[in-house]
Formats: C-alpha cells, sequence, structure tokens
C-alpha cells in the first residue's frame, strides 16, 4: 500500500498533467493542501518535495510553489539518461539503433572527448521514443576505451547509462550541457517523421566520470513540443552560465 504523501504527490501529478495547475501557476498552499485531504501540513510537504525533484514544481522558502512543467518536464538537477528519466515518470522510453562505427576521432572528438588527434572513436545514431512516439535522435561519440562495452550492448537497448553501470560499473557523473534550436535536416526529418527545416531542440553534452575523464559526447535533437528542460537556480547556487553565441552554423545531418 502507498504511503499517503505518495497518493498525494500522485493526484498533485495528475491535476498538473490534466492542466489543473498550469505551467506558470500557484499550486494551493500546505494548509489548503492539508485541508484537502485531510492529512497533517508535514505529510503535504513529503509530497510537494517528491514534485520539486521531478522538476514539475519550483521551491522557493516562504513562498507558494510554482508549476514549472508537466509529465514531460526534465530536470538537470540530477544526471540522467532519457531512459531512466522516463521511468522516473511512469512513461515507456524505447531506444533503436540505426548504425555504429568505428572511425578517426575529429577535431570535434579530440577536443570533446580530450584524445590524441586520429585516435579511434565509436559513432552511434540512435532513435528514442516517448510512449509509442518517436521524439529524439541521438548522435554519441565513444572514445575507445569504453567502445567495447558499448558495441556489445542490444541494439534497442533503453539505457546505455544503466547498461554500462551493470556491466563494467562506470557511472556518469558529471554532465556539461549547451542548449539551443537548429533546424531539422534531411536525416533527422526522416527519422523523426517530419518536414525538413522544422526546428528541433538540441541539446549538447559531455559527460564524465567521477575523475574527469570523457566517458561520452552527445548532439541530442529533441522533437519540438516533445520536452522541455527546467533548470534551478538560486543567489546561492547559480549552475548557468552566459556565453556569445558563435557564427558557426551547426552542419545539416
Amino acid at each position: 500500500m502507498s504511503a499517503r504523501h505518495e497518493e498525494i504527490a500522485e493526484a498533485l501529478r495528475q491535476a498538473i498533467d490534466g492542466g489543473v495547475y498550469a505551467v506558470g501557476a500557484l499550486l494551493p498552499s500546505e494548509s489548503e493542501l492539508a485541508a484537502r485531504y485531510g492529512v497533517a501540513r508535514g505529510t503535504v510537504r513529503q509530497a510537494v518535495a517528491a514534485l520539486t525533484a521531478e522538476g514539475r514544481v519550483g521551491s522557493r522558502q516562504g513562498a507558494r510553489r510554482v508549476v514549472l512543467g508537466n509529465h514531460r518536464s526534465q530536470s538537470f538537477a540530477e544526471l540522467r539518461s532519457f531512459a531512466q528519466w522516463a521511468q522516473s515518470m511512469g512513461r515507456t522510453a524505447t531506444g533503436r539503433v540505426i548504425e555504429q562505427f568505428r572511425r578517426p576521432a575529429d577535431d570535434e572528438d579530440v577536443l570533446r572527448l580530450q584524445l590524441e588527434p586520429g585516435a579511434e572513436v565509436l559513432q552511434v545514431l540512435r532513435v528514442r521514443g516517448l510512449d509509442g512516439e518517436r521524439v529524439l535522435v541521438e548522435r554519441n561519440v565513444y572514445p575507445a576505451w569504453v567502445a567495447d562495452t558499448v558495441e556489445r550492448l542490444p541494439r534497442d537497448c533503453k539505457s546505455v547509462v544503466q547498461a554500462l553501470y551493470d556491466e563494467v560499473g562506470l557511472v556518469f557523473a558529471y554532465g556539461e550541457h549547451v542548449i539551443d534550436a537548429v533546424a531539422a535536416g534531411t536525416r533527422d526529418a526522416e527519422l523523426l517523421g517530419m518536414r525538413r527545416g522544422a526546428p528541433l531542440l538540441r541539446i549538447r553534452r559531455v559527460t564524465t566520470t567521477h575523475a574527469g575523464r570523457p566517458i561520452e559526447w552527445s548532439d541530442d535533437r529533441y522533437r519540438p513540443g516533445s520536452v522541455t528542460f527546467a533548470i534551478h537556480n538560486s543567489i546561492g547556487s547559480n549552475p548557468l552560465s552566459r556565453r556569445a553565441a558563435t557564427d558557426d552554423p551547426p552542419r545539416e545531418l
């Protein structure tokens, strides 16, 4: 049997997903929610804390919680794979490798993965789905030291992050994300079943071990409207940085 705070959290999730509380709206106060569900304020606080951890609501001491996103919001408060995030939301994630091959590292690989020029890397092109809908094209590049393990994974592996942990105890500890928008090239449009030139949300990410050794770098492209991302910051801890936009347009893929 679920704990009472878990039941309340699920009820609030459904209310947010159903539009009862829209993005940007305030949740009822702890006192109001406690009265509605017939529980102590501490129980409500536990329920709301779960939603805060999921990135659905924001929290500020002494203030009511603001709805930040619905069931497809992904928070960067934790470093989780797409499949791990989907599972935590009760959604169904799928993955399918379109192609993978070894090649010499190019200049970008050398920079992002801290490699010697010409070192061998593994390139993987993968399409991911959410609840039966194609939503994401992933282009991952892995250094040679992890490539053998990745190549052995099933082509429909749901979570490479989880599989690498299970197989060899590899932990994706740190990630640096760069977020922008690009137009869908011919290949992206074909893989996602959309028109060429349509906007895509792009997340470029470098992930490392606890010791700072690069594990992969990726170029992930999401269908518009498929997910949103929430980044929480405060006056005391602000993980965001401001950068000048580069003048080099993304290559069509």
